[in-house]
């Protein structure tokens, strides 16, 4: 990628983060929604889950491959494509006439959203060569992440209430059309400067893992285990042919030299547990506040703001603590608030109490805020730039399959606690086992974040970059020998 202008890199970063605005808008609004849809579309609690794990299970499964495609045939194309998926896939779930069909065009929107968020982190990266100031515009991408979550139950309760559901789906149509005419015209074409081969064996297994233990997860309130235990052999023996079949590729689909790099492991781990615990989060609440507590979905989104404000004004804040100081007080703070919020709801029952219900989502909106730059910093600072679309797309991995895990365990646990009783009856005490959930996910977050980002840890990353420029050095010099 040719060097760019002051002014250029800001453009490039506006238009990759109109992409991460209409993923994540997306996310948002659709919770805010989903007690309208489970109304209209006669749904059960497994059915309102599957309307967003469906979209984060795809995701999870084809990030990595859509990675590593744009680093080999051009972020920009791929990118591109992603565009006109995604708004193309906006338009079908608009347009869906049952919960069969929706499930199925949210999974269209994921094989769109796949190709955006890693590949614009590998556009970011490559743009961005400083790391201060990859750092900085890190923390900008996450501010979008926080603006979405600031926005999107506001503009979801406004539509819904005064239009219905379907409308929610429709404010990605220009913002889509705009980034795609953007990206024509403003970011340039970059790509791996050695082509990796394709690994469709990897792919297939990831597909299986993913899938069948998500399926088993969500159905397990009201399945036999009998039923379900086929899918968790399926899930084990794809695990344990993922982690044999891998390392023996030349080119696979995950590097696994990259987790011998400490803080590249524990960004993956941490990202994982930090959106396990926002999924779970924001289902949880949308339930209680609108099921439960019989709010509008406008006043469901207007509570949901104490969350979504601390996100937006930290994720920023967070950004520059990585360039100055590294990802360690960024996590540590991250996994305090996020920790001390959900133990707030486990042990004390925040939701009962309108003082401590805000406190609490004030305290997870400070949380999250300063968890995503550092896990985005960690994921590709340290990599090579040749590989930064597959080390971005395993990060973004992390995040879906976190909060693809966080929706189905404690819809799961939910689902198994109301039982046949109203949510209105026994809502507080079923949701209490998720709260203690995301107690561990915070958790998680804290010691994760301490222990993966000291000298030791950054000795690792070290000798696991090293390990990768002479790997990719070697297979350069066997592939120009073998022509």
């Amino acid at each position: 990628m040719p060097e760019l202008s002051h002014r250029r890199r800001m453009l490039v970063l506006a238009i990759c983060c109109m992409s991460l605005l209409i993923v994540s808008l997306d996310n948002t609004v659709l919770n805010v929604a989903l007690p309208s849809m489970q109304q209209d579309l006669h749904a059960g609690t497994s059915g309102l889950q599957w309307t967003i794990d469906a979209y984060t299970l795809v995701l999870a499964s084809l990030l990595m491959l859509a990675g590593s495609t744009a680093d080999r045939i051009g972020r920009k194309r791929v990118f591109m494509a992603g565009l006109v998926v995604f708004t193309l896939g906006s338009v079908l779930c608009s347009l869906a006439p049952n919960l069969e069909a929706l499930v199925a065009f949210r999974m269209v929107q994921a094989v769109g959203g796949s190709m955006l968020n890693p590949v614009a982190m590998s556009i970011i990266t490559n743009t961005f060569t400083d790391p201060r100031e990859r750092a900085r515009a890190i923390g900008v991408w996450g501010a979008v992440v926080g603006i979405s979550m600031a926005a999107g139950p506001l503009v979801g309760g406004l539509l819904v209430e005064s239009v219905g559901w379907r409308s929610i789906f429709w404010i990605n149509l220009p913002v889509g059309l705009a980034a795609l005419l953007l990206t024509l015209r403003f970011v340039p074409e970059s790509r791996a400067p050695r082509a990796r081969r394709p690994d469709p064996v990897g792919q297939v297994l990831v597909i299986a893992l993913f899938g069948s233990l998500t399926y088993a997860i969500i159905e397990a309130p009201s399945t036999a285990f009998a039923s379900l235990a086929p899918l968790v052999v399926l899930a084990l023996a794809a695990l344990t042919a993922l982690l044999w079949y891998e390392p023996r590729r030349a080119e696979p689909l995950i590097d696994l030299r990259f987790f011998r790099s400490a803080p590249f492991s524990g960004a993956t781990v941490v990202a994982i547990s930090a959106f396990a615990a926002l999924g779970g989060f924001l289902f949880l609440s949308t339930l209680y506040l609108q099921n439960v507590r019989g709010l509008t979905a406008l006043e469901a989104g207007l509570w949901m703001l104490p969350m979504a404000v601390p996100t937006f004004l930290c994720a920023p804040l967070s950004g520059r603590l990585v360039g100055a100081r590294g990802p360690r007080l960024p996590l540590v703070i991250a996994g305090l608030a996020m920790t001390t919020s959900a133990v707030l709801f486990a042990a004390f029952e925040a939701e009962t109490s309108n003082v401590t219900l805000f406190l609490g989502y004030v305290l997870f909106g400070v949380g999250f805020g300063f968890v995503n730059a550092p896990i985005t910093n960690t994921a590709v600072s340290g990599m090579p730039r040749a590989q930064a679309g597959v080390a971005a797309a395993v990060a973004s991995t992390s995040r879906q399959l976190g909060q693809t895990l966080g929706v189905a365990v404690v819809g799961a646990v939910l689902a198994s606690g109301v039982g046949a009783s109203s949510y209105r009856e026994a809502f507080v005490s079923a949701a209490r086992p998720g709260w203690w959930i995301l107690v561990a996910c915070g958790f998680a977050v804290l010691t994760l974040g301490a222990v993966t980002s000291g000298r030791w840890a950054r000795g690792t990353a070290e000798r696991a970059a090293a390990a990768l420029e002479s790997a990719e050095v070697r297979d350069a010099v066997v592939t120009a020998d073998r022509s």
